[in-house]
């Protein structure tokens, strides 16, 4: 019969995917073969139903005969088959990958998880806060931690003792409970996250200590401020849990790929005939990485940016505008590091390929439709400057000198103003901000057009009333987070930042109702954006609306304005990252409790631990961050800080009015707010009058529109080789190498962050520290020094070719 072979392929489980048990007796399942027959599986599902309505029938149209019917030869065990893949996750990509077991003896939280998880969130914190104010920012991830804590796990669990304390006692714990486990190494993980992610409340601090003369404020007021932006976000992923975390359509991309490598760390397999097993094949693909990043990184690094076309027209600005992957179009360009590809829109592996068509759609039509035509035609005096800059000037096409308008208080000099003229922008720069709005009102628009149901039935009925995935199911056995633990810290947060922005209003500069607002918008954000990075691994950011509302409500103040951004943007970014936390805890059957635990305690280590790095360095490290002042040679240039202090300037010093208001050269940008909002209404027009073109359910007007908007600072090559690795992977190799997809995709993304980070601490270690340099035409960036010249006549800068 033909389900008695489907029942044999879905049961077939060949060489090295056998069941694996756990110490404690729990069931730690690989994904079968049998969910590699989604479609087949979903055949057989539909005929089972068939085939009981049709028996139910039957026995009902009998029911007035004494003859019982017999059984239906279309009701069998395949049903049952059948039925357990229906209950695994609707996203095929997760049923290929997330074990669907669990064992809930586990221990979590361990002495060897607390030891190791506030170590390696402790050191990741200080180093990335070290290296963050240096010429060359060195960010260490905290895949570094994953593979580093493994060995220590293991010598742990071989060298302590067993020996309980505190027994008899609901405190009793051992130094040893046993093997090193998955479970603890997802703790430890999640520790790392929080010390290996940026805290923008330190940008602040630097400002105001540095660039604005606030010497005076104290360290307790900053560390309140630090702490209260960090857990400020629990509140928020609290209240979204249901929305984010437990709908099975919520998925969250870029978690495979930690699943993935947890999976091949720890689950023990045999190897197959003729190929490697998970976890040889990730040493071998981390080892690779290693070896290779020393090319990109260090002795070829026009790796990054291969841009032939400039190497083909060596004396043509237009050339090279177009060629260029770093300053230009980057047509034709190609990059070969893996750092520079997947730096802006995560790795091209972990996306989907719907967002990645969404992506290529956006790019395309904004770098090389829209920009073009903008910067031939002249529009806002485009030619006065590069093609792609994120640069401030005046209209003579020289650099803007932001010093020369604040007086000696660092407040706005109008008259200076005037004398200078008005700030000027690339029209690349112009539009990214105007898609960077758009996106703000698409997102709201799509989710409540394309979501507004779920949410709406989300929110009427229990959770627990909806159907659940297998995920879901066996979590159901722990106990969940009460509601009232993130309400506590949400109320806290706020209640301690508003004290601390009252008390110290000539440091801080940000009022009571400033704190409320950035809360407000938090709240606002949260579950669209969450919404499309769940489903898409892209976010829209809140970055530019916080500093745009801000500047317009409270203009001439940009401490205030970098302390709502704070609280209005990273509120909102800390609950997305907390949320996405415990969705890879969901995949990996985490306590609900111990994962919050780890995520608490993380967060204010790595708050205290940043705060303390960056007071100490600013304290003993004469003129950091002050070029004019520092040795030529220094390597305490701050660049991360000089970009979050002149986007301080020019929203919160000059504000959006001198920008984008009446007063401003851009004021028509702000019609992108419009755009934004009516363009998902199209979409979804389109999809109700053509429903036959499935195509446009897919078309993603806040994913189109906004990871362009990331440009600047990304540029071309970040895009073009992103895209075209991510329609290999997500698109090429999952339709026609299902099985090597399913096996090695993630865990080869993996590999290769891990390899670069490993590589990359190296070299900063060996020959950063020591500024020692291989100068070469191989590093001479990508070999394109006229794409950052302008084209218009009569235009001079130094080292372009004039124009008359």
């Amino acid at each position: 019969m033909a389900s008695n072979s489907i029942h044999q392929e879905l049961q077939d489980q060949g060489p090295g995917e056998e069941e694996q048990y756990g110490r404690h007796g729990g069931h730690i399942t690989s994904p079968l073969r049998k969910h590699r027959r989604a479609s087949s599986s979903s055949r057989l599902l539909l005929r089972c139903r068939a085939g009981r309505r049709r028996s139910l029938n039957r026995r009902s149209s009998s029911s007035s005969h004494a003859v019982r019917p017999p059984s239906s030869p279309e009701i069998t065990p395949d049903c049952e088959v059948a039925e357990e893949w229906e209950e695994n996750s609707p996203v095929e990509q997760v049923a290929l990958t997330v074990p669907v077991g669990d064992d809930p003896g586990a221990p979590v939280l361990t002495f060897r998880t607390w030891v190791l998880g506030a170590a390696s969130c402790a050191l990741l914190s200080f180093l990335n806060a070290f290296f963050g104010y240096r010429k060359e920012p060195l960010t260490i991830t905290a895949v570094s931690a994953q593979i580093a804590v493994l060995p220590a796990g293991r010598l742990m669990a071989a060298a302590l003792p067993d020996t309980a304390f505190l027994r008899g006692t609901r405190w009793e714990f051992s130094l040893n409970p046993g093997p090193f486990n998955v479970k603890e190494h997802v703790l430890i993980t999640i520790f790392a996250n929080a010390g290996a992610g940026a805290v923008s409340g330190v940008r602040v601090m630097t400002a105001a200590r540095i660039f604005y003369g606030r010497q005076q404020m104290p360290f307790f007021v900053a560390l309140l401020v630090i702490l209260t932006s960090q857990v400020m976000g629990f509140g928020w992923a609290g209240m979204f849990r249901r929305y984010l975390v437990e709908p099975p359509a919520m998925w969250w991309p870029s978690n495979l790929v930690q699943v993935s490598l947890f999976r091949a760390l720890h689950e023990m397999e045999r190897r197959r005939k003729d190929s490697l097993t998970r976890n040889q094949f990730f040493l071998v693909a981390f080892v690779c990485s290693f070896a290779y990043y020393i090319f990109p990184g260090y002795l070829f690094q026009m790796l990054t940016s291969l841009s032939w076309i400039c190497w083909m027209f060596p004396n043509s600005v237009i050339a090279q505008q177009i060629g260029s992957g770093l300053h230009g179009l980057g047509i034709g360009a190609i990059g070969l590091d893996w750092s520079s590809i997947s730096s802006y829109l995560g790795s091209p592996l972990a996306s989907p390929w719907v967002a990645t068509a969404n992506v290529a759609a956006g790019f395309f039509i904004f770098v090389y439709i829209i920009t073009p035509i903008n910067y031939w035609f002249n529009v806002y005096k485009a030619r006065n400057f590069p093609i792609y800059s994120d640069g401030l000037y005046r209209v003579t096409g020289q650099k803007y000198n932001i010093s020369s308008i604040m007086d000696s208080q660092f407040h706005f000099d109008t008259d200076a103003y005037e004398e200078n003229g008005p700030l000027y922008i690339s029209t690349f720069f112009a539009f990214s901000y105007g898609l960077g709005f758009a996106c703000l009102t698409a997102t709201v628009s799509h989710v409540l057009l394309f979501h507004g149901s779920e949410i709406w039935q989300l929110s009427k009925s229990a959770f627990q009333e909806k159907k659940m995935d297998i995920h879901t199911k066996l979590m159901q056995r722990y106990n969940q987070v009460p509601e009232w633990w993130f309400i506590c810290i949400l109320v806290a947060s706020v209640a301690v930042t508003m004290f601390a922005c009252e008390n110290y209003i000539e440091q801080l500069q940000l009022p009571w109702w400033g704190v409320l607002l950035a809360c407000a918008l938090a709240i606002f954000y949260t579950l669209p954006i969450g919404i499309i990075k769940a489903t898409t691994n892209q976010a829209p950011g809140l970055n530019i609306i916080t500093e745009y509302i801000m500047g317009y409500l409270y203009p001439g103040r940009p401490i205030a304005n970098m302390c709502f951004k704070v609280y209005g943007y990273s509120g909102s970014h800390q609950a997305l990252e907390f949320l996405q936390d415990f969705k890879l805890g969901h995949y990996m059957k985490i306590p609900p409790r111990a994962m919050f635990m780890a995520q608490v305690t993380g967060t204010l280590i790595a708050g205290s631990v940043y705060l303390g790095t960056a007071w100490w360095l600013m304290d003993t490290v004469p003129n950091m961050c002050n070029k004019e002042l520092l040795p030529a040679d220094s390597l305490w240039t701050c660049p991360n800080d000089h970009v979050f202090y002149d986007a301080s300037v020019i929203w919160g010093l000059i504000g959006p009015h001198r920008m984008f208001g009446d007063l401003g050269t851009y004021s028509a940008v702000n019609w992108f707010f419009l755009g934004g909002a009516v363009a998902p209404l199209l979409v979804w027009s389109a999809h109700k009058a053509f429903p036959a073109q499935k195509w446009i359910v897919h078309v993603n007007v806040p994913v189109l529109i906004g990871t362009t908007s990331m440009m600047p600072p990304g540029t071309a090559v970040n895009y073009t080789t992103w895209i075209l690795i991510a329609f290999l992977s997500g698109h090429m190799v999952y339709k026609y190498r299902r099985d090597w997809w399913e096996r090695h995709n993630y865990l080869l993304s993996g590999a290769l962050d891990a390899g670069l980070a490993f590589m990359a601490v190296l070299l900063y270690l060996c020959l950063g520290l020591e500024n020692i340099t291989f100068n070469w035409w191989g590093n001479d960036l990508d070999g394109c020094p006229l794409a950052s010249c302008p084209t218009a006549k009569g235009i001079a800068v130094d080292g372009c070719p004039a124009h008359y």
